[in-house]
């Protein structure tokens, strides 16, 4: 059995029947929460530093996890002790807003994070995210990450780097700062949620104007909500030349049936057998 401390590094879960059911919920699947207490205050950016440090530093914690996305885990940034997180090895688990934490603490720690559901979303989840979640969080004994997943390929080709990426509006946030997610040489994975069509141009055409997306490997765009997929692939085709397999895949982002992802593991994209292999 595991256990598993929540953190709230960005938004509150509104409903405590959620929160609840989430637990409930993950729990079931044979992990143990060990704060159950709802929070009905946001913390301080310094304070959701503290909890963050306060979790890793617990010998009895195996997961960290985030109890749902939102906005502003960013602002806690300058306040994390990252040799805290590196001396105490964890799963840090979340997605979206959390994608800051994410590729961050990789970055600064050598710690592989997993882009996972949330409490949050465990509240209302499926057989196939549950599956996916539980392979990550047992070393990735199936190695295809995208297994079961309708793959289409838009450009062709095979690819090896380390794996980072997430939310494309909180990931674009950081671009400038000291904090900028490093994607030269790497295998980039996107996705976004509820934006309009111009809002994701206007991102995309951030990092291709500053150079970004020309440096990788390869790129896995996963679901954008309420923009058609083919139509993020154009915004990049239509600006660069891309020298990279691109491969769209819908269970990545703010979907039901979600794959959870390693950031920070090699792994090998092979469009023509539409795999995904962790090493």
């Amino acid at each position: 059995m595991k256990n598993v401390c929540l953190i709230t590094p960005s938004w509150l879960i509104k409903k405590k029947s959620e929160f609840q059911k989430g637990i409930k919920n993950i729990e079931k699947l044979g992990f143990k929460v060990i704060n159950k207490q709802f929070p009905s205050s946001l913390p301080a950016p310094k304070e959701k530093a503290k909890e963050i440090h306060k979790a890793f530093k617990n010998k009895n914690v195996d997961v960290v996890l985030a109890q749902r996305g939102g906005y502003s885990s960013m602002k806690a940034l300058p306040y994390i002790n990252y040799s805290i997180i590196k001396k105490n090895p964890k799963i840090l688990a979340g997605f979206s807003d959390l994608s800051t934490l994410l590729n961050t603490i990789y970055e600064r720690t050598g710690l592989i994070t997993l882009h996972s559901p949330m409490i949050l979303n465990f509240s209302d989840t499926t057989d196939f995210t549950v599956r996916s979640f539980q392979n990550a969080v047992n070393g990735f004994p199936e190695k295809n990450l995208l297994k079961g997943s309708a793959v289409k390929v838009y450009k062709s080709g095979k690819a090896e780097g380390i794996l980072k990426g997430g939310n494309l509006i909180t990931l674009t946030a950081l671009i400038g700062t000291k904090w900028e997610t490093d994607v030269a040489s790497k295998i980039l994975f996107l996705e976004d949620v509820d934006e309009k069509p111009h809002s994701i141009d206007r991102y995309l055409t951030q990092w291709i104007l500053c150079g970004k997306l020309q440096k990788v490997k390869a790129l896995v765009l996963g679901d954008f909500r309420g923009v058609d997929n083919k139509e993020v692939f154009n915004v990049i085709k239509n600006q660069m030349k891309i020298n990279f397999p691109v491969i769209h895949c819908p269970n990545i982002g703010h979907v039901k049936d979600k794959i959870t992802l390693p950031v920070g593991a090699k792994v090998e994209l092979d469009t023509s057998r539409k795999t995904l292999v962790v090493g």
